[in-house]
């Protein structure tokens, strides 16, 4: 039997559905994209005809309620993840959204309930948990190659951009949409994977700080986690540096894991008798396991590892480091 086949949306059409996702859609065989949304018809005009797209549209709604799309990929700012998801959730269509998921805990809860009453599936694109090298790691861990674990540790720093030295308007530094800044599209990815290698955080806290003063939103977080396994963890994230650094560090009661979460460097795994050297390297499209794995979902093949619970989960994460400084 011929597998089903789900016809696409995509509201947004910027760098990220450029380059990382829509050509993971147009490449998954049980998938077809036929209509793009971007409130400049010019955009989503050019945006269609370069990538064979047939339809294309500058209103939210007439993309939502086309008949010709069974799901909806919401590629846009988190400011808008609320609102648009509730829109898909009320035509009763699949949707998979961008992360973070939305700009709080509340509005994730929300958003997760509306699509449960409907009995649809809800996908966050933190595309990490399906890359096989991330797989790795979580395999690793899983089979105790460096004993229980003791704690995490992320440190995540870079230097201000041009487009910050210029404070050209940016949505990832307007504190009424990323409240944390940088911090909230960047961290969002490792803290999400933190949970997915470790499990769920009971505890989280942390302080935060305008360093440069270039922006509204915080350019330095620093913060402190208890996962419920009793693992701690620490994180710190700066983009008022001098210099770029990524790397977070595993310690367990017999080596230590460490590796990237954003370069594409190798993951290394130390013990006594061990030195094993893992390459990070990333798969074109970046979104194209995520993707394949929501087709598999759908197809009732396998669960899929980023849905709307660990979705929210991350945005709670994020909501209680920044509790004492919002």
């Amino acid at each position: 039997m011929a597998a089903k086949q789900y016809r696409w949306g995509i509201i947004g059409c910027g760098d990220v559905c450029e380059v990382k996702s829509a050509p993971a859609y147009q490449q998954t065989d049980s998938f077809t994209l036929v209509a793009v949304m971007s409130r400049s018809l010019a955009k989503a005009k050019d945006f269609a005809q370069r990538h064979n797209v047939a339809k294309f549209y500058d209103n939210v709604q007439q993309l939502i309620d086309d008949p010709d799309i069974d799901a909806v990929y919401i590629a846009t700012p988190p400011d808008s993840h609320y609102e648009f998801a509730l829109q898909v959730a009320k035509a009763g269509k699949i949707c998979c959204v961008e992360k973070p998921m939305a700009l709080n805990f509340n509005q994730c809860l929300g958003m997760q309930q509306a699509f449960a009453l409907q009995q649809l599936p809800l996908f966050v694109a933190y595309y990490r948990r399906s890359l096989p090298s991330f797989k790795q790691i979580k395999q690793w861990l899983d089979a105790g190659e460096i004993g229980h674990v003791r704690h995490i540790h992320w440190q995540y720093t870079r230097p201000p951009s041009v487009i910050d030295l210029a404070k050209t308007p940016n949505w990832r530094t307007q504190k009424e949409i990323a409240k944390g800044g940088y911090f909230e599209d960047i961290a969002s990815h490792g803290l999400d994977l933190m949970v997915f290698l470790l499990g769920k955080v009971s505890v989280a806290q942390g302080v935060a700080s305008n360093q440069q003063n270039l922006y509204s939103a915080y350019d330095a977080v620093a913060a402190s986690l208890l996962f419920e396994s009793g693992i701690t963890g620490t994180g710190c994230w700066n983009f008022a540096a001098d210099r770029h650094a990524d790397q977070i560090q595993i310690t367990g009661e017999s080596g230590q894991i460490c590796f990237s979460v954003f370069e594409e460097s190798v993951a290394v795994l130390e013990t006594v008798d061990k030195h094993i050297i893992h390459p990070m390297s990333k798969p074109t499209p970046i979104q194209g396991d995520f993707v394949a794995d929501m087709a598999a979902h759908l197809a009732g093949k396998a669960i899929h590892p980023s849905m709307a619970q660990s979705g929210a989960h991350t945005n709670w994460i994020m909501d209680a480091i920044l509790a004492s400084a919002l």
